[in-house]
């Protein structure tokens, strides 16, 4: 599968086309990004940041890339791509968006699946810069944007596949850069997701649904397909229960004195359980 360069991004100070030169984008009103040595380049205005390095720390970063790469989660990710492959346009190039895309684990397993020789632009969107490097570093054909959900840097209309893993979506957003016919496919904690886990850190579990999908019904979206992915893991070693921990918003969320206990135990087999969600854009 070849991988082509991104050639359509948006500036996000005033919304105008960029044009990719070799180090850096430019708009027609003189602003201008320079292209990372990493490959990525940096469209999230300074008003935009609510912190000086916002998003998932390297740390978090790091430890979301060893957990995955363990194979914890690739029957979830084998389910995600399986759903995919049934998504993508029949004839032409191919254009896929990770937004939101942490370390990249994901859309890493979707394009390895992809066997035509239809071009296809695979990026990597996370407000993280952190996480945008080691998407990146998976393979040399994908692209990286430091930006938004709320503001994604992409023309109208301009996607084919949308993914949304453990995110936060933004309909509206999504709903423009979308193509017509196009789709989203969101990937949310089940009510049991990572139990044992939550049982060690908390004294009292709290079982949540998916996030309600209600308004982007009512919103140029169509549900098409839903899937339900529940397992338990073998154990996990204690080495991948912090790895875990770390990048998940429990380490935050849990006190001291609970993450401590959780380093006194040999191991862990944890319940993973998700929603996959598939919509659909209808009308232009």
């Amino acid at each position: 599968m070849p991988y082509r360069t991104l050639t359509n991004l948006l500036c996000p100070l005033c919304h105008q086309a960029l044009s990719r030169e070799t180090r850096r984008w430019v708009c027609s009103a003189g602003h201008s990004f320079d292209i990372a040595r990493q490959g990525y380049v940096h469209l999230l205005p300074v008003q935009s940041k609510r912190s000086k390095d916002p998003g998932d720390s390297r740390e978090m970063v790091t430890a979301r890339r060893a957990f995955l790469d363990s194979g914890v989660y690739q029957p979830l990710a084998r389910a995600q791509t399986e759903l995919c492959l049934g998504l993508l346009p029949a004839e032409g190039d191919i254009a896929i968006l990770d937004a939101g895309c942490g370390d990249g684990y994901y859309l890493e397993q979707l394009c390895q699946a992809l066997t035509d020789t239809r071009a296809v632009t695979a990026c990597g969107l996370d407000i993280s810069k952190w996480a945008v490097r080691v998407c990146r570093s998976r393979h040399p054909g994908f692209e990286g944007v430091v930006a938004s959900n709320r503001q994604l840097p992409f023309p109208r209309a301009s996607q084919d596949l949308l993914l949304c893993n453990f995110g936060f979506p933004v309909f509206g957003e999504f709903q423009r850069v979308v193509k017509p016919g196009g789709a989203i496919v969101l990937l949310d904690a089940g009510e049991d997701h990572l139990l044992e886990l939550r049982q060690m850190l908390y004294p009292e579990i709290r079982r949540s649904p998916p996030p309600s999908l209600e308004h982007a019904l009512t919103d140029g979206w169509q549900l098409v397909a839903e899937q339900q992915v529940h397992y338990r893991s073998a154990r996990l070693s204690q080495e991948q229960l912090q790895a875990l921990l770390l990048m998940t918003p429990h380490f935050f969320r849990s006190s001291q004195v609970a993450r401590h206990r959780m380093q006194q135990i040999p191991w862990l087999a944890v319940t993973v359980s998700a929603h996959l969600r598939v919509l659909q854009k209808v009308g232009q």
